[in-house]
C-alpha cells in the first residue's frame, strides 16, 4: 500500500461514524447467465457494506466494475443472485418509491409533457395526494433555480437544464434516500462543478442519505462523505475512504492540500484496476 492511500485511511472518521446504518448489504453477488453455463459473467462478488443515515456515500471504480448494477440491486431494479439488501431493516426485492428515489444520467423527463406535467407523473406514481404537486414542483425547482422554466418542454431546455429538473424531480419526491447513478456524466465541467455545489448544500439542509456513482476522482471526493473503491470486474470493494469535510462545500476545499491527497489516494489505489479492466475489454472486445 502506497503512503498516500495510508494517509487517507488514517484520516478522521467521518461525522455520521456513529449514525444507524439505513441501508445495508450482506454477501451481495450477481451473476448473468444461465447457472452452469459457460458465458456466465460474475458482475459482483460478495459485497457487504452498511451506508449511514444522513451520509453522501460514492461508488467509485472501473468501467464495468458494477457500480451501477449494485446501485441498481439498492433500489430493487434488480435482484441480485445471492446475498440481500435492507432499507431500515426491510428487504429490498422491488422498487421502493417511499423511501428512494433514482436520478439517472440520461434525462428521463417525457418530452411531450411540460415540466410541471412530468413531475406530475412522478409524483402520482408515488402515490402523493394531487394537492401538493404543485407545491413540491415548485420548492424543488427553487432549489435548484429552474421556477421560470416550470411551462417549459424539455426540447426547449439544455442538456444541463434538463438535468437540473432530473435532480429537482429528485428531491420533490421528499424520500429519505437518493440514488444518482452518474447524473453530471454528460455536463460540462463547470455545470458539473455548480451541480455539485447545489448538491452538498442539500445534504446540508435536508440530512438525506445519497448514494451517488461516478467515474470522477474529484466529483467524488469533493461531495462524499466516503468513497467505497471498487475493483475491476468482479466488482468488490477494495477499500473505503473518509472525507472529513463539513457540508456545505465550496470550490475552496478543491485548493486545499487535502483535497489533491485524497484524489490522489483514490487514484494510487484504483491505478491497477482501472488497467486490469482495459486489458479485460481489449481481451473480451467489450466497450472499455
Amino acid at each position: 500500500m502506497t503512503e498516500i492511500v495510508k494517509l487517507a485511511l488514517n484520516s478522521v472518521k467521518s461525522e455520521f461514524a456513529e449514525n444507524p446504518a439505513v441501508i445495508s448489504l450482506r454477501n451481495v453477488t450477481q451473476r448473468y447467465g444461465e447457472a452452469g453455463a459457460a458465458q456466465t459473467v460474475l458482475a459482483l462478488d460478495n459485497i457487504s457494506l452498511d451506508i449511514r443515515r444522513g451520509e453522501f456515500f460514492c461508488l467509485l471504480g472501473p468501467s464495468g466494475c458494477g457500480k451501477s448494477t449494485l446501485l441498481n440491486i439498492i433500489g430493487g431494479l434488480v435482484k441480485p443472485t445471492e446475498g440481500a439488501v435492507t432499507v431500515h431493516d426491510t428487504a429490498v426485492n422491488a422498487p421502493m418509491p417511499d423511501k428512494m428515489a433514482f436520478v439517472f444520467q440520461e434525462s428521463t423527463l417525457f418530452p411531450w409533457y411540460t415540466v410541471a406535467e412530468n413531475f406530475g407523473i412522478a409524483l402520482k406514481y408515488r402515490g402523493i395526494a394531487r394537492g401538493e404537486w404543485k407545491d413540491r414542483t415548485l420548492t424543488a425547482l427553487k432549489s435548484v433555480g429552474m421556477t421560470q422554466f416550470v411551462d417549459h418542454f424539455p426540447n426547449q431546455l439544455s442538456i444541463g437544464m434538463r438535468q437540473r429538473i432530473n435532480l429537482a424531480r429528485g428531491i420533490a419526491a421528499e424520500t429519505e434516500i437518493l440514488l444518482m447513478d452518474e447524473p453530471f456524466a454528460a455536463l460540462d465541467e463547470q455545470s458539473r462543478m455548480v451541480l455539485g455545489e447545489d448538491l452538498s448544500t442539500l445534504l446540508a439542509e435536508t440530512g438525506k442519505t445519497i448514494l451517488f456513482v461516478t467515474h470522477s476522482l474529484a466529483e467524488a471526493v469533493f461531495l462524499s462523505d466516503r468513497i467505497a473503491l471498487m475493483t475491476a470486474r468482479p466488482g468488490r470493494i477494495k477499500t473505503i475512504i473518509d472525507i472529513d469535510e463539513p457540508h456545505p462545500r465550496l470550490p475552496a476545499f478543491m485548493l486545499q492540500p487535502r483535497f489533491s491527497e485524497l484524489r490522489n489516494a483514490c487514484y494510487a489505489s484504483l491505478r491497477d484496476e482501472i488497467r486490469q479492466a482495459m486489458l479485460d475489454a481489449e481481451t473480451t472486445g467489450e466497450r472499455p
